[in-house]
């Protein structure tokens, strides 16, 4: 089981003050130390910022990309391997036109941006401007790999430690775990007997490593808030790491065919009964190209967008790290994360959207990045056109979730 990230939440200040980095980075590497000494491979070491316009001296949009990079620098300095800066929101709409200059500016600095969230609703123009930036930002290298640091957020609190979503709310630093999970769905499901020991399995491997993370935490310092451990069942592309390869081991022939919502579903009903303190996702990642199975399905036509998005009703994150066509257009795109905000509002859980649109590429292509968290796959077909009539609006819609009835 490794830990994907220990995160730190911070607000950097504007210009930006490297003393705010000291403590943390030395809070971090502490805690990746004694957790390394415990059996836990640490993979990162990431810090996160509030949203520029929420911080105590915020960011103008035009000194976005400056800002991207001197929290580049000053985390190359302190021995942190990424950076995120905090999310634009709705109520900035110049917030979004940053973000391309952000992503080209840098090269390790994530960043994301709100269209839908409880108190605003689902901004169709927040959508449609998420849209431009995933179809912008494409083009800022001809492989189309900017945009692994790009994230649209639907209904996703501060205090989630996996990145692009990761950012921060308030003046007082905080940290957190981000667990690669994958492994345990996989070990528990193998050779089980049955579905019910199965469950049973994972939630007590579940329980067994956030208690030991947990241990080390808590008591690293007083001088920041603890917010917990993002128990997610994230992948890496080995088969014994694949969530995909854990929801076959289940009975399913091919993750997307019929039986994946079931599994889908009992592995996160599995997260839900373990005891630990929680933030962030504790979902399901299926992060298509981050997964050997997940991208072979993919690759294979039997794990498609609609299949995701279906998934996601049930507690899957989203739709992550998912390759496109190079022309898809931003209007289709926008589409897609509609359908995603309404979900995420519906069903009152949080959703992101990493599209990949890769140039030159069409559906059907081979899809093959020299990154080692990165599958081989093919692009994936987006069934989606441009929107018209009332949708095409700049409207914001307001949807509650469901009630359930007594």
């Amino acid at each position: 089981m490794r830990i994907r990230a220990l995160t730190g939440f911070l607000d950097p200040g504007w210009p930006v003050d490297p003393t705010r980095f000291d403590r943390m980075a030395e809070i971090l590497k502490k805690g990746r130390g004694r957790l390394e000494d415990i059996g836990y491979e640490v993979q990162t070491l990431r810090i996160t910022t509030p949203p520029p316009m929420h911080m105590a001296a915020p960011i103008p949009p035009a000194d976005r990309p400056e800002a991207a990079r001197r929290l580049e620098a000053e985390g190359f300095l302190h021995g942190i391997d990424y950076v995120a800066l905090g999310p634009a929101l709705p109520e900035e709409p110049d917030g979004y036109l940053a973000i391309t200059e952000v992503l080209a500016a840098t090269e390790n600095v994530f960043t994301s941006a709100v269209f839908a969230s409880p108190t605003i609703g689902l901004s169709l123009k927040a959508a449609k401007a998420c849209g431009r930036v995933i179809e912008t930002a494409s083009r800022i290298k001809n492989d189309g790999f900017a945009n692994l640091r790009f994230a649209a957020l639907a209904n996703v609190k501060a205090g989630s430690p996996f990145f692009p979503a990761a950012y921060h709310e308030g003046s007082r630093p905080a940290f957190a775990a981000a667990v690669e999970g994958a492994p345990a769905a996989f070990e528990a499901f193998q050779g089980a007997p049955s579905l019910r020991v199965a469950r049973k399995r994972l939630t007590e491997l579940i329980e067994r490593h956030t208690s030991a993370i947990d241990f080390v935490l808590k008591k690293l310092t007083t001088e920041m808030d603890y917010l917990g451990i993002d128990f997610s069942l994230a992948p890496f592309p080995t088969p014994q790491q694949s969530l995909g390869g854990a929801m076959e081991l289940a009975g399913i022939q091919a993750v997307g065919l019929a039986g994946s919502i079931a599994v889908a579903s009992m592995l996160t009903e599995s997260i839900d009964a373990a005891q630990f303190k929680r933030t962030g996702f504790c979902g399901i990642l299926t992060a298509v190209l981050e997964d050997q199975v997940l991208a072979e399905r993919a690759a294979s036509g039997e794990l498609t967008i609609q299949d995701l998005l279906l998934m996601a009703t049930v507690c899957g994150t989203g739709l992550d790290t998912i390759p496109l066509a190079g022309d898809v257009s931003e209007q289709a795109i926008s589409a897609l994360l509609i359908d995603l905000g309404a979900l995420a509002l519906r069903h009152d859980k949080p959703l992101t959207a990493r599209l990949m649109p890769i140039p030159g590429k069409k559906p059907g292509d081979l899809v093959e990045y020299r990154f080692e968290y990165f599958a081989s796959s093919k692009v994936m077909a987006l069934d989606a056109r441009p929107l018209q009539g009332l949708l095409a609006g700049d409207e914001v819609l307001t949807i509650t979730p469901r009630k359930k009835k007594l």
